[in-house]
């Protein structure tokens, strides 16, 4: 669930970009971003985690680049940026050998199995399974971009399928390989 609060800048990013516009969009999830930041800042036994600081720079960045320049994006060509961001940011983890997910699985697990090699393993898989699910995300935005006569549906079933897969997925795979070595 907490793993799943962090993706809460990216949902008010799309309900305000709707609403608003691209860059009120892109502050409300800088905002939002920056709140998540500061409560694990100030919570203690709370930590900063990877994705949050990625998101905060992800959006403050967008942000700031959209309120001083006079840009023209649609919303499938500003979803594409905030979507390939947030991939490269998973990405970034896997690569610096801090699999996302790892840091929000320890908030929930007991210490004496961190450094187990099979809940480390499960981090990894589960943190490329959400690298795929922004892959497939961002070829959707890349549709959207560059055939806009095709119809909105078809981005959000795409959305929609990936990310529901990847949150199923994320909870079935550590039940499955906790089974396995049962």
């Amino acid at each position: 669930m907490n793993m799943l609060l962090a993706f809460a800048p990216f949902i008010a990013f799309v309900v305000i970009e709707r609403v608003v516009g691209v860059p009120a969009g892109l502050a409300a999830g800088a905002i939002v971003a920056t709140v998540l930041l500061v409560r694990d800042l100030a919570t203690p036994g709370r930590h900063v985690k990877l994705l949050e600081v990625g998101t905060v720079l992800l959006f403050g960045a967008l942000t700031l680049y959209a309120l001083t320049n006079d840009v023209q994006w649609s919303i499938a060509a500003v979803r594409l940026r905030v979507d390939a961001g947030l991939m490269l940011i998973v990405l970034a983890s896997i690569a610096l050998r801090q699999p996302f997910t790892l840091q929000y699985a320890r908030e929930t697990v007991d210490r004496e199995h961190w450094d187990s090699p099979h809940f480390v393993h499960t981090n990894y898989v589960i943190s490329a399974a959400w690298a795929v699910a922004f892959g497939i995300l961002v070829l959707a935005d890349i549709v959207m971009v560059y055939i806009p006569s095709l119809p909105h549906s078809t981005g959000v079933i795409a959305t929609v399928a990936a990310l529901y897969a990847t949150a199923k997925f994320t909870s079935w795979y550590p039940e499955q390989q906790a089974a396995k070595r049962s």
